[in-house]
Protein backbone atom coordinates (compact mmCIF):
# COMPACT_ATOMS: atom_id res chain seq x y z
CA UNK A 1 0.00 0.00 0.00
CA UNK A 2 1.61 3.84 -1.02
CA UNK A 3 1.95 6.53 1.23
CA UNK A 4 1.60 10.15 0.74
CA UNK A 5 2.00 13.44 2.86
CA UNK A 6 -0.78 15.11 4.31
CA UNK A 7 -0.43 18.88 3.20
CA UNK A 8 -2.49 19.97 6.56
CA UNK A 9 0.06 18.07 9.34
CA UNK A 10 2.73 16.51 7.03
CA UNK A 11 1.63 13.31 8.68
CA UNK A 12 2.10 10.33 6.29
CA UNK A 13 -1.49 9.09 4.98
CA UNK A 14 -2.55 5.78 2.98
CA UNK A 15 -3.00 7.44 -0.66
CA UNK A 16 -6.69 5.46 -0.79
CA UNK A 17 -7.63 7.03 2.39
CA UNK A 18 -10.27 9.52 1.18
CA UNK A 19 -8.86 12.33 4.58
CA UNK A 20 -6.07 12.65 6.73
CA UNK A 21 -6.92 10.26 10.25
CA UNK A 22 -4.65 13.02 11.96
CA UNK A 23 -6.41 16.44 10.78
CA UNK A 24 -9.53 15.02 8.87
CA UNK A 25 -8.16 16.90 5.62
CA UNK A 26 -10.00 15.31 3.00
CA UNK A 27 -8.39 14.12 -0.05
CA UNK A 28 -9.35 15.78 -3.71
CA UNK A 29 -8.29 12.77 -6.37
CA UNK A 30 -8.90 13.43 -10.37
CA UNK A 31 -11.86 11.56 -11.97
CA UNK A 32 -10.69 9.33 -14.24
CA UNK A 33 -12.62 9.05 -17.27
CA UNK A 34 -13.87 6.10 -18.70
CA UNK A 35 -12.05 5.04 -22.00
CA UNK A 36 -14.71 4.17 -24.86
CA UNK A 37 -13.13 1.86 -27.84
CA UNK A 38 -15.33 2.98 -31.24
CA UNK A 39 -14.23 -0.76 -33.52
CA UNK A 40 -15.15 0.62 -37.02
CA UNK A 41 -16.86 -1.79 -39.29
CA UNK A 42 -15.73 -2.32 -42.72
CA UNK A 43 -18.33 -0.76 -45.09
CA UNK A 44 -20.93 -3.18 -47.07
CA UNK A 45 -20.32 -4.01 -50.47
CA UNK A 46 -22.97 -3.15 -52.98
CA UNK A 47 -24.31 -5.64 -55.24
CA UNK A 48 -25.58 -9.62 -55.46
CA UNK A 49 -24.12 -11.68 -53.12
CA UNK A 50 -21.29 -14.35 -54.56
CA UNK A 51 -22.71 -17.41 -52.32
CA UNK A 52 -26.26 -17.18 -53.83
CA UNK A 53 -24.67 -17.56 -57.59
CA UNK A 54 -24.11 -21.69 -55.94
CA UNK A 55 -28.15 -22.64 -55.19
CA UNK A 56 -28.77 -20.49 -58.45
CA UNK A 57 -26.75 -22.46 -60.37
CA UNK A 58 -27.71 -25.76 -59.14
CA UNK A 59 -31.22 -25.42 -59.55
CA UNK A 60 -30.39 -24.09 -63.43
CA UNK A 61 -29.17 -28.00 -63.77
CA UNK A 62 -31.76 -29.17 -62.52
CA UNK A 63 -34.26 -27.54 -64.62
CA UNK A 64 -32.81 -28.64 -67.49
CA UNK A 65 -31.90 -31.99 -66.64
CA UNK A 66 -35.72 -32.09 -66.10
CA UNK A 67 -36.98 -30.56 -69.48
CA UNK A 68 -34.28 -33.03 -71.30
CA UNK A 69 -36.31 -36.10 -69.50
CA UNK A 70 -39.37 -34.64 -70.71
CA UNK A 71 -38.93 -34.02 -74.05
CA UNK A 72 -37.31 -37.69 -74.19
CA UNK A 73 -39.88 -39.12 -72.94
CA UNK A 74 -42.49 -37.48 -75.17
CA UNK A 75 -40.36 -38.47 -78.32
CA UNK A 76 -40.45 -41.93 -77.15
CA UNK A 77 -44.27 -41.97 -77.04
CA UNK A 78 -44.71 -40.12 -80.42
CA UNK A 79 -42.32 -42.97 -82.05
CA UNK A 80 -44.83 -45.89 -80.44
CA UNK A 81 -47.79 -43.57 -81.68
CA UNK A 82 -46.49 -43.68 -85.11
CA UNK A 83 -45.47 -47.06 -85.06
CA UNK A 84 -49.50 -48.35 -83.96
CA UNK A 85 -50.59 -46.56 -86.73
CA UNK A 86 -48.68 -47.66 -89.02
CA UNK A 87 -48.98 -51.21 -87.76
CA UNK A 88 -52.50 -50.83 -87.92
CA UNK A 89 -52.93 -49.44 -91.74
CA UNK A 90 -54.45 -52.06 -94.30
CA UNK A 91 -52.23 -52.52 -97.34
CA UNK A 92 -52.20 -49.80 -100.08
CA UNK A 93 -55.80 -50.51 -102.29
CA UNK A 94 -56.94 -53.36 -100.20
CA UNK A 95 -60.98 -53.03 -98.30
CA UNK A 96 -60.23 -56.15 -96.05
CA UNK A 97 -61.92 -55.32 -92.44
CA UNK A 98 -59.35 -57.45 -89.64
CA UNK A 99 -61.11 -57.77 -86.31
CA UNK A 100 -58.99 -58.76 -83.64
CA UNK A 101 -59.98 -62.36 -82.07
CA UNK A 102 -59.26 -60.69 -78.24
CA UNK A 103 -61.80 -57.38 -79.07
CA UNK A 104 -64.36 -57.74 -76.19
CA UNK A 105 -68.25 -58.49 -78.11
CA UNK A 106 -70.70 -56.06 -78.73
CA UNK A 107 -73.12 -56.66 -76.16
CA UNK A 108 -77.22 -55.43 -77.50
CA UNK A 109 -80.05 -56.16 -74.97
CA UNK A 110 -83.06 -57.04 -76.22
CA UNK A 111 -86.06 -56.19 -74.00
CA UNK A 112 -88.78 -58.74 -74.37
CA UNK A 113 -91.62 -57.97 -76.76
CA UNK A 114 -94.19 -60.23 -75.64
CA UNK A 115 -97.14 -58.84 -74.13
CA UNK A 116 -98.39 -61.24 -71.32
CA UNK A 117 -102.10 -61.66 -71.45
CA UNK A 118 -104.80 -64.07 -72.49
CA UNK A 119 -106.61 -64.52 -75.99
CA UNK A 120 -109.40 -66.09 -76.88
CA UNK A 121 -108.92 -68.65 -79.88
CA UNK A 122 -112.60 -69.03 -81.36
CA UNK A 123 -114.14 -72.72 -81.86
CA UNK A 124 -112.80 -75.20 -84.21
CA UNK A 125 -114.19 -75.67 -87.56
CA UNK A 126 -114.48 -78.66 -89.71
CA UNK A 127 -111.88 -77.73 -92.14
CA UNK A 128 -108.26 -78.69 -91.17
CA UNK A 129 -105.17 -78.01 -93.06
CA UNK A 130 -101.75 -79.54 -91.85
CA UNK A 131 -98.42 -77.16 -92.69
CA UNK A 132 -94.91 -77.66 -91.69
CA UNK A 133 -92.17 -75.25 -90.96
CA UNK A 134 -89.99 -74.11 -93.65
CA UNK A 135 -85.99 -75.44 -93.78
CA UNK A 136 -83.58 -74.02 -90.72
CA UNK A 137 -80.95 -74.29 -93.51
CA UNK A 138 -77.99 -71.47 -92.29
CA UNK A 139 -77.87 -68.68 -95.50
CA UNK A 140 -73.83 -68.76 -96.19
CA UNK A 141 -72.28 -65.30 -96.54
CA UNK A 142 -69.08 -64.11 -96.39
CA UNK A 143 -66.57 -65.60 -93.83
CA UNK A 144 -64.73 -61.67 -92.82
CA UNK A 145 -68.11 -60.15 -91.31
CA UNK A 146 -69.85 -60.49 -87.74
CA UNK A 147 -71.04 -63.53 -85.62
CA UNK A 148 -74.29 -63.17 -83.61
CA UNK A 149 -74.90 -65.32 -80.33
CA UNK A 150 -78.13 -65.71 -78.14
CA UNK A 151 -79.41 -67.61 -75.63
CA UNK A 152 -83.66 -67.57 -75.77
CA UNK A 153 -85.21 -68.36 -71.93
CA UNK A 154 -89.40 -68.23 -71.44
CA UNK A 155 -90.48 -66.90 -68.69
CA UNK A 156 -92.62 -69.73 -66.16
CA UNK A 157 -95.97 -69.18 -64.31
CA UNK A 158 -93.93 -69.81 -61.10
CA UNK A 159 -91.43 -67.20 -62.36
CA UNK A 160 -88.44 -68.84 -63.56
CA UNK A 161 -86.88 -68.86 -66.65
CA UNK A 162 -86.94 -71.79 -69.17
CA UNK A 163 -84.52 -72.29 -72.22
CA UNK A 164 -86.25 -72.63 -75.32
CA UNK A 165 -85.06 -75.04 -77.22
CA UNK A 166 -85.01 -75.96 -81.06
CA UNK A 167 -86.49 -72.84 -82.35
CA UNK A 168 -85.81 -70.90 -85.22
CA UNK A 169 -84.66 -67.17 -84.61
CA UNK A 170 -84.36 -65.17 -87.91
CA UNK A 171 -82.55 -61.94 -88.47
CA UNK A 172 -85.18 -59.91 -90.93
CA UNK A 173 -84.92 -56.51 -92.97
CA UNK A 174 -88.49 -55.68 -92.13
CA UNK A 175 -90.38 -55.76 -88.54
CA UNK A 176 -93.03 -58.49 -88.30
CA UNK A 177 -95.95 -56.14 -88.07
CA UNK A 178 -95.31 -54.70 -91.80
CA UNK A 179 -94.95 -58.62 -93.07
CA UNK A 180 -98.14 -59.78 -91.69
CA UNK A 181 -100.01 -56.80 -92.96
CA UNK A 182 -98.89 -57.76 -96.41
CA UNK A 183 -99.12 -61.41 -96.17
CA UNK A 184 -102.91 -61.11 -96.38
CA UNK A 185 -103.92 -62.83 -92.97
CA UNK A 186 -107.27 -63.26 -92.21
CA UNK A 187 -107.86 -62.71 -88.71
CA UNK A 188 -110.20 -64.55 -87.47
CA UNK A 189 -110.15 -63.99 -83.73
CA UNK A 190 -110.29 -60.09 -84.05
CA UNK A 191 -107.48 -59.90 -82.01
CA UNK A 192 -104.39 -58.61 -84.18
CA UNK A 193 -102.38 -60.40 -86.80
CA UNK A 194 -99.69 -61.47 -84.12
CA UNK A 195 -102.24 -63.11 -82.04
CA UNK A 196 -103.64 -64.63 -85.05
CA UNK A 197 -100.32 -65.90 -86.04
CA UNK A 198 -99.77 -66.82 -82.45
CA UNK A 199 -103.10 -69.20 -82.77
CA UNK A 200 -101.76 -70.93 -85.84
CA UNK A 201 -98.67 -71.97 -83.61
CA UNK A 202 -100.87 -73.51 -81.20
CA UNK A 203 -103.30 -74.79 -83.19
CA UNK A 204 -101.21 -75.64 -86.47
CA UNK A 205 -104.23 -77.95 -87.45
CA UNK A 206 -106.89 -74.91 -87.03
CA UNK A 207 -105.33 -72.41 -88.44
CA UNK A 208 -102.90 -73.69 -91.03
CA UNK A 209 -103.34 -71.06 -93.94
CA UNK A 210 -102.53 -68.72 -91.54
CA UNK A 211 -99.15 -70.35 -90.50
CA UNK A 212 -98.27 -71.01 -93.93
CA UNK A 213 -98.75 -67.45 -95.19
CA UNK A 214 -97.02 -66.27 -92.40
CA UNK A 215 -94.04 -68.48 -92.42
CA UNK A 216 -93.95 -67.69 -96.84
CA UNK A 217 -94.10 -64.01 -95.82
CA UNK A 218 -91.41 -64.51 -93.03
CA UNK A 219 -89.03 -66.56 -95.43
CA UNK A 220 -89.36 -64.20 -98.06
CA UNK A 221 -87.52 -61.16 -95.64
CA UNK A 222 -85.43 -63.61 -93.69
CA UNK A 223 -81.67 -62.69 -94.19
CA UNK A 224 -80.19 -64.76 -91.67
CA UNK A 225 -81.37 -67.70 -89.44
CA UNK A 226 -80.62 -70.51 -86.71
CA UNK A 227 -81.66 -73.04 -84.39
CA UNK A 228 -81.32 -73.42 -80.89
CA UNK A 229 -79.56 -75.87 -78.85
CA UNK A 230 -80.79 -77.83 -75.70
CA UNK A 231 -79.90 -75.01 -73.67
CA UNK A 232 -81.43 -72.22 -75.35
CA UNK A 233 -78.33 -71.14 -77.23
CA UNK A 234 -77.36 -70.39 -81.00
CA UNK A 235 -74.89 -68.41 -83.12
CA UNK A 236 -75.23 -67.09 -86.40
CA UNK A 237 -72.08 -66.68 -88.31
CA UNK A 238 -70.82 -64.76 -91.29
CA UNK A 239 -73.79 -61.88 -90.67
CA UNK A 240 -73.15 -58.54 -92.84
CA UNK A 241 -73.17 -55.69 -90.60
CA UNK A 242 -76.59 -53.58 -90.50
CA UNK A 243 -79.85 -52.94 -88.99
CA UNK A 244 -82.14 -56.08 -88.68
CA UNK A 245 -85.10 -57.10 -86.87
CA UNK A 246 -84.32 -60.09 -84.43
CA UNK A 247 -88.07 -62.74 -84.75
CA UNK A 248 -88.91 -65.77 -83.22
CA UNK A 249 -92.08 -67.69 -82.03
CA UNK A 250 -92.49 -70.58 -80.17
CA UNK A 251 -95.17 -72.94 -78.73
CA UNK A 252 -95.20 -72.99 -74.95
CA UNK A 253 -97.88 -75.11 -72.85
CA UNK A 254 -100.70 -72.74 -72.73
CA UNK A 255 -100.00 -70.25 -75.54
CA UNK A 256 -97.47 -68.97 -77.07
CA UNK A 257 -94.12 -66.10 -76.90
CA UNK A 258 -92.83 -64.38 -79.53
CA UNK A 259 -89.42 -61.98 -80.25
CA UNK A 260 -89.55 -58.47 -82.38
CA UNK A 261 -87.11 -56.81 -81.39
CA UNK A 262 -84.55 -54.25 -83.85
CA UNK A 263 -81.29 -54.91 -83.58
CA UNK A 264 -78.01 -53.27 -84.82
CA UNK A 265 -75.09 -55.51 -85.73
CA UNK A 266 -71.51 -54.85 -85.99
CA UNK A 267 -68.37 -55.96 -87.11
CA UNK A 268 -66.62 -59.15 -85.23
CA UNK A 269 -68.58 -60.27 -82.01
CA UNK A 270 -72.38 -59.53 -81.13
CA UNK A 271 -74.09 -60.95 -78.11
CA UNK A 272 -77.44 -60.65 -78.02
CA UNK A 273 -78.62 -60.37 -74.35
CA UNK A 274 -82.71 -61.37 -74.37
CA UNK A 275 -84.68 -61.25 -71.59
CA UNK A 276 -86.70 -63.58 -70.54
CA UNK A 277 -90.01 -63.50 -72.76
CA UNK A 278 -93.63 -63.91 -70.79
CA UNK A 279 -96.10 -66.11 -72.82
CA UNK A 280 -99.07 -64.85 -74.09
CA UNK A 281 -102.03 -67.55 -72.53
CA UNK A 282 -104.40 -68.89 -74.79
CA UNK A 283 -107.95 -70.05 -73.76
CA UNK A 284 -110.85 -71.38 -76.06
CA UNK A 285 -114.10 -70.88 -75.67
Amino acid sequence: MSLMICPECAHEVSSTAAACPNCGHPFVRPTVQPRVIINELPPEKEGFPTWAFIPLGLLGLVLVFVVFLFMRNGDDEAQRNINVRVASQPPSGSRETTVRPDAPPNQIVVPSTSQPGQIVAPPPSSQTTVTTLPSTTTTVVAPDKGTVSLEAKVLGRTGGAQPVPKEVFYLLDKDLDSILNDADIEDESGQGLVNAFGLSIMFPDRYGDVRKKALAAIGKHSKYKVTTDASGKAQMKDVKPDNYYLFAITKTANGFAIWKNSVTIQPGQNALVLEPVSPTEITQE
